[in-house]
């Protein structure tokens, strides 16, 4: 009916929610010509899982008339399991009321399930002992792809598909290069792929809202420090990581290192819905002196905060702000960046302070907008 009559579609209570809208990619057009005579904020709600199969079927941009909002996975403030007293917005802001909180009832082993369990909706809902089952489902119904209606993906392996999958779930939260990716998968599955090959199948992943790299955050810098543009390797959510690789909550906790990666996405993960908030974006800097930041967020207006992500304990935090001190020293001296609005070390579990530094301390359960 939405092929035959698309204009027919838009006819109904306002707001109007049209679900996988991309399937009648017309519905777009119908959209925008309808706002060009009787425009109203909110009049249209299109949702979709993914791209229209046919891009050339939409005819505008949308410029002007339609806003795109990317809907990611829950943070652990919209599933409740944050309590929300640090405030990153409270931050930027000058950070008066960041609270002094020992935090003392959420675990490592918390982390970990939440890690292997991700923000979808219906496991957030589920019983934490069938939610894990949930996720699981989810993974191996990503690449069923018999019925799809886009080209674009019936036509792709689910094999290769998942071969990609686990290869960038083993280099995650690394600045890992295509080539390297690439080797993996042959390594690992006995396969041959070119780099075009792999371009087209990591289209796709994208499309379906799979893998989102972080790019990385190049400040003016006034020397011969040569800033690192190669992305950190990045999942739209941490479970489907796990999923790829059969990683669950008792192998995250007998290997802290790869603990501390899968932690590093999740994190991730959370602080982008948050800056999406604020209208800032998520980056991360390397040089090639090799200091690093797990993410830098940026605002529209020039400000920026600092952000170091470990999984907790005095070590790992002095080292992540004498980290962030450096930084911040560096692009003082050396950049016509403004000074940070913030520094801050992001843990996995433990208290909320600040640092006689300035270096503010704060767990994830704790985080909010």
């Amino acid at each position: 009916m939405a092929r035959m009559n698309p204009k027919g579609i838009l006819a109904g209570e306002r707001p109007r929610l049209i679900d996988e809208w991309q399937k009648a990619p017309d519905i777009w057009n119908q959209v925008k010509d309808d706002l060009d005579f009787h425009y109203e904020f909110g009049k249209y709600i299109l949702t979709g899982s993914s791209t229209p199969a046919d891009k050339t079927e939409v005819h505008h941009s949308g410029v002007g008339r339609i806003t795109p909002v990317k809907m990611r996975p829950m943070s652990l403030w919209e599933s409740k399991e944050s309590k929300g007293t640090v405030s990153l917005r409270n931050l930027f802001d000058g950070g008066k009321e960041f609270p002094w909180d020992m935090n003392q009832d959420f675990t490592l082993d918390d982390v970990a399930h939440l890690l292997c369990r991700g923000g979808w909706p219906i496991a957030v809902l589920a019983p934490k002992e069938i939610a894990l089952e949930i996720t699981k489902n989810y993974w191996n119904g990503l690449f069923v792809f018999e019925d799809c209606e886009n080209e674009r993906f019936r036509n792709k392996k689910p094999e290769v598909l998942k071969m990609i999958v686990r290869s960038h779930a083993r280099h995650i939260s690394t600045e890992a290069a295509i080539s390297t990716i690439i080797a993996d998968v042959r390594q690992n599955n006995e396969r041959t792929m070119d780099a075009k090959t792999f371009d087209n199948y990591m289209e796709a992943l994208k499309d379906l809202f799979i893998i989102e790299d972080m790019e990385a955050w190049n400040p003016n810098i006034r020397s011969k420090t040569s800033i690192r543009s190669t992305p950190t390797r990045h999942f739209v959510d941490t479970s489907i990581a796990c999923r790829s690789l059969n990683v669950m909550p008792e192998d995250l906790l007998h290997d802290l290192n790869s603990f501390g990666l899968f932690f590093e996405d999740m994190a991730v993960r959370d602080l982008r819905v948050y800056a999406d908030t604020m209208n800032g974006e998520v980056r991360h800097y390397r040089d090639n002196t090799g200091l690093e930041c797990d993410a830098v967020i940026h605002l529209e207006d020039g400000r920026w905060g600092a952000i170091e992500i470990k999984l907790g304990g005095d070590n790992l935090i002095e080292e992540g702000a004498s980290s962030l001190k450096t930084l911040k020293k560096k692009i003082e001296e050396k950049s016509e960046e403004k000074s940070p609005a913030f520094m801050m070390v992001l843990t996995a579990v433990g208290g909320a302070y600040q640092r006689e530094d300035g270096v503010y301390v704060a767990p994830i359960n704790l985080l909010r907008p």
